[in-house]
């Protein structure tokens, strides 16, 4: 068992982008870490660089969409160290493509990963918060919790579920002095795309203007020492938000125009699973690449709004 005093904190999607970015951070403040992902080597390297930063990191191999390898997990780290102190539920995938062009298993999976690993992340963990008394789950959703968009249905399907099932456990866990935590990005610098599920046949881009990996890492940190229950990353996206409640028909103009001409484009893409089933061999980077191609931050918010004015005067009624 680790003589370090950092708090203990489980790491599920370790290996790459915002779980990889949240380990060193964490990593950076003293923390006891237990990283898992699907891949053993992939991890090794996310590890390393952790303990050369003087920390103890305990590697896990573990796929979330299985229960009893999350159970394992969390029964792994307090072997190791005697307690858990926070859990971060991060791990997930992606997919593009019409609803009725998606295989059903790519669906499914999509949701197993997205939404019923971090049922099975509670439910592993909350026996060892109970018995200590305290202890903070941390549950990574996404804009997409609040909002939809064409073409990742299975993705928001599991965004959005994610956030109910947060709402519950966190009223079911008043006064017990266990937190629940949900943190929801906007469009993160991430290799997340690269790595997603296409049936389209279009190459996929994300929805600028993409975040840093590390303001998101920045917000699982401090989340089990704020208040509030949920906590937006990447404001720029939320205006979206007042559009979507207020306004729907405008808001479901704007998503499918910026999902065919923004985030989908060209053609000739290869039709893939991505890593919807398989892991990578390798650790992958914590950024995608796409903050140095994303549209100024001005642009984006005038066309946006010039693109709000033009649909909502399209479905103005015309004077009689």
């Amino acid at each position: 068992m680790s003589r370090t005093a950092g708090p203990v904190v489980v790491i599920t999607g370790a290996s790459s982008g915002i779980g990889r970015e949240t380990a060193r951070l964490y990593a950076k403040k003293g923390a006891r870490l237990v990283l898992a992902s699907r891949s053993e080597a992939a991890l090794a390297a996310v590890a390393e660089e952790c303990r050369a930063l003087g920390v103890d990191a305990l590697v896990v191999p573990a796929d979330v969409s299985h229960e009893g390898e999350v159970r394992a997990l969390a029964a792994a780290a307090h072997n190791e160290y005697g307690r858990i102190d926070v859990w971060v539920g991060n791990a997930g995938v992606f997919a593009y493509g019409a609803f009725e062009r998606l295989p059903s298993k790519v669906f499914r999976q999509v949701v197993e990963t997205n939404l019923m690993g971090q049922v099975h992340g509670a439910r592993a963990v909350l026996p060892y918060f109970r018995r200590q008394g305290s202890g903070t789950l941390v549950m990574v959703g996404s804009l997409y919790s609040r909002v939809g968009s064409p073409a990742i249905s299975p993705y928001v399907t599991s965004k959005w579920g994610l956030l109910g099932f947060a709402e519950s456990l966190r009223q079911e866990l008043r006064g017990t002095g266990i937190r629940v935590r949900v943190i929801l990005p906007g469009t993160i610098d991430t290799p997340i795309d690269q790595h997603a599920a296409n049936v389209t046949t279009r190459h996929v881009h994300p929805l600028p203007p993409a975040s840093s990996p590390r303001r998101v890492a920045r917000a699982i940190v401090r989340a089990p020492h704020r208040r509030r229950h949920a906590a937006f990353v990447g404001r720029a996206q939320t205006l979206v938000l007042p559009v979507h409640r207020f306004a729907a028909p405008v808001y479901d103009g704007i998503a499918g125009l910026l999902m065919d001409s923004v985030e989908l484009r060209g053609e000739g893409a290869d039709v893939t699973t991505g890593t919807v089933f398989d892991a990578p061999s390798s650790a992958s980077p914590v950024t995608g690449g796409w903050r140095s191609r994303r549209i100024p931050l001005a642009i984006s918010a005038i066309s946006a709004g010039l693109l709000t004015m033009a649909l909502a005067r399209r479905r103005r009624p015309s004077a009689a």
